[in-house]
C-alpha cells in the first residue's frame, strides 16, 4: 500500500479527483471536499483537517489515529463504522449534525465549540471527553459512559442522570436544566 507522510493537500475536490488508497501519516488537508466519498481501504494517523467538507463521508473500516477535525463540514458521518482500534479524534468549530458515535470507545475526544444537533452517543464511552461550548441539541446519550466528562459552556443537551454514567463530570450551572428536564423541575 503506497505511504504518504508529511504532504499538505488543499483545495482539492475528491468528488472529480481520486483519493490514493494509502497511508497518510503527518499530513494536511486544507479546504478539499471529500463530500460523499468512500474512503474504504485508506488509513489517516496524525493527520489535520482544516476547513474541509467532509458530509455524508463513507468511514467503513478506516482507521482514525490521533485526527484533528478544524473548522470542518462533517455532516451524517457514521464513526461507529470506523475502525476503533487506536481511534483517537479531536474537533474544534465543526459541524456534526447527524453524525453516529454509536457503542465507541473514545475516550478523552474534544468537541470544542462544535455543534451537535441530533449527533447519536448511544453506549459511546467518552470518559474524559470536553464538549466545551458546544451545541448539542437533540444530541442522544443513553447508557453512556460520561464520567469526568467536561460540559462547561455547552448548550441545548439533555442527558438522563438515570440512564448514563455521569461521575465527576463538570456542567454549568445553566446546564442543570438539560440534566433535570426528565423530572420537569424547573430551574431559574
Amino acid at each position: 500500500m503506497p505511504f504518504f507522510s508529511e504532504q499538505t493537500y488543499k483545495g482539492l475536490k475528491y468528488s472529480q479527483l481520486t483519493l490514493d488508497i494509502a497511508e497518510y501519516e503527518h499530513c494536511t488537508f486544507e479546504q478539499c471536499d471529500f463530500s460523499t466519498l468512500d474512503l474504504k481501504g485508506v488509513s489517516f494517523e496524525n493527520c489535520t483537517f482544516k476547513a474541509c467538507d467532509l458530509s455524508n463521508l463513507k468511514v467503513s473500516a478506516v482507521p482514525f489515529r490521533q485526527v484533528k477535525f478544524e473548522n470542518c463540514k462533517m455532516l451524517g458521518i457514521h464513526f461507529h463504522t470506523c475502525n476503533p482500534f487506536l481511534l483517537e479524534l479531536s474537533f474544534q468549530n465543526c459541524q456534526l449534525d447527524y453524525c453516529s458515535f454509536y457503542n465507541l470507545k473514545i475516550k478523552k475526544s474534544k468537541f470544542i465549540d462544535c455543534r451537535l444537533t441530533e449527533a447519536d452517543f448511544t453506549q459511546t464511552d467518552l470518559t474524559g471527553s470536553e464538549f466545551q461550548g458546544s451545541d448539542l441539541s437533540g444530541a442522544i446519550f443513553d447508557q453512556s459512559i460520561l464520567e469526568k466528562v467536561d460540559f462547561r459552556n455547552s448548550l441545548q443537551f439533555k442527558i438522563d442522570p438515570e440512564r448514563n454514567r455521569l461521575r465527576l463530570a463538570n456542567f454549568d450551572l445553566d446546564g442543570l436544566p438539560g440534566l433535570l428536564e426528565k423530572y420537569r423541575i424547573k430551574v431559574g
